[in-house]
């Protein structure tokens, strides 16, 4: 027992000294644990932020998606032309004037009547007329009396120079009364010389005045239409200055067309090409051949312009003087060819070689060389490079997300 004693309290002095008890090793593995969860949370949490940032950025900086636009090759008709607008002219008219003056007594026709070549249009007041031609046939009566009066002095003038000569050869008279018998056969004879150019301007006169009365019936120059009426019944016309215009005849069975050209085109334009319009209003195509280019140019808005002319039947008046006309020139056509729109080889110019993308079956876009024929403003020839029914790109568009596609034809490329 005393050895008991003696123990005790030394191991109770060795457990005082530790201070504190040892660490239980369940409490351990439970600490550990919850800094494992605690770790992988974070690591969790670090890795949703940078997964999100790099679908960020490829969302709003990455590659979008690309829709084509297509056309198919398709084979068809195509024509260059140079496009102008026209009036709508008769081919020939004249203006019919009074050559003689007076009231203008009365019009036999009215706007819109087709006459036929010298049919009666008007009538003038012929009053002034019948009284210069009565004048004038009055002068030349007294002129024909006096021509008797003056035939006959010129008679005895000459019975008394013939005389006078005579004795003056034997010696019976004077020098002076010989001279004096000569001169008045001279004078006799000049004024019967003078009264003879009287008398045939007196013929003139008559011959104006009948002229004058039959110019009071005005009547048509050549068949056509009236197209227009300057004067009214009862109107007092002076022909003395200038010929007043009463109406306009126009023979619109065949009219023409004046078309502008601007000058940058008119080069590309001559006599003999194939031409045709349409009018306002009627989809209805006429055609017809350039006939004249006009060398005197036009300025309109600072841009000369050049008059192409030609000719179109109208036997039915279809066609009105001064319709607007939407003019085509064709240039060059070709019927049956492969065609392309032009948006698909953009400012590649007729007859040169280009390239364009072609869409293939496996979606895939490559680059083809070809060869443009004849070029019009919406498609154009292609001579080389391109089979029917490929499909050419006209146009692309990009989407984040989703594709845009034509009104033509789309399909995502790769």
């Amino acid at each position: 027992m005393p050895e008991t004693t003696n123990i005790s309290p030394v191991v109770k002095s060795a457990a005082t000294a530790n201070d504190q008890p040892a660490t239980p090793p369940v409490d351990r593995q439970l600490k550990r644990r919850a800094f494992l969860r605690r770790r992988s949370v974070w690591l969790i949490g670090a890795l949703l932020v940078a997964g999100a940032g790099v679908f960020g950025y490829h969302w709003a900086f990455g590659n979008a998606k690309v829709s084509y636009a297509t056309a198919a090759v398709t084979r068809g008709d195509v024509e260059s032309t140079v496009v102008a607008a026209g009036i709508v002219q008769p081919i020939k008219y004249v203006d019919v004037g009074a050559q003689t003056s007076g009231k203008l007594k009365s019009l036999k026709v009215i706007r819109g009547d087709l006459v036929k070549e010298n049919q009666l249009l008007a009538e003038i007041d012929p009053a002034l007329a019948d009284t210069a031609l009565t004048s004038a046939n009055a002068a030349l009566e007294s002129m024909t009396a006096q021509r008797a009066l003056k035939q006959a002095q010129l008679v005895l003038a000459r019975v008394q120079e013939v005389r006078n000569d005579e004795l003056f050869t034997n010696r019976l008279i004077s020098t002076s009364d010989r001279d004096i018998t000569k001169a008045a056969y001279d004078v006799a004879f000049a004024d019967a010389d003078s009264l003879s150019a009287q008398m045939k301007e007196a013929a003139a006169a008559i011959d104006t005045g009948k002229a004058n009365l039959g110019y009071t019936k005005i009547t048509a120059p050549m068949a056509g239409e009236v197209v227009s009426i300057s004067l009214l019944e009862g109107q007092t016309l002076n022909a003395n200055q200038s010929a007043p215009n009463i109406l306009r005849l126009a023979d619109i069975s065949t009219v023409t067309v004046w078309a502008q050209v601007s000058e940058a085109d008119i080069v590309r334009v001559k006599p003999g090409q194939d031409v045709y319009f349409t009018i306002l209003g009627d989809s209805k195509r006429w055609t017809g051949k350039v006939r004249q280019i006009l060398p005197t140019p036009e300025l309109i808005n600072n841009v000369v312009f050049y008059d192409v002319l030609f000719d179109i039947p109208n036997p039915e008046s279809e066609l009105k003087i001064q319709m607007t006309a939407q003019v085509f020139i064709v240039l060059a056509q070709a019927k049956g060819v492969l065609l392309i729109p032009v948006a698909a080889i953009g400012n590649a110019s007729e007859g040169t070689a280009t390239k364009v993308r072609v869409l293939k079956a496996d979606g895939t876009v490559e680059l083809r060389a070809i060869k443009i024929g004849i070029k019009s403003e919406l498609s154009a020839e292609v001579t080389d490079g391109l089979k029917e029914k490929e499909l050419v790109v006209i146009g692309e568009n990009t989407a984040k997300g989703n594709t845009t596609t034509s009104a033509l034809s789309a399909r995502k490329g790769p």
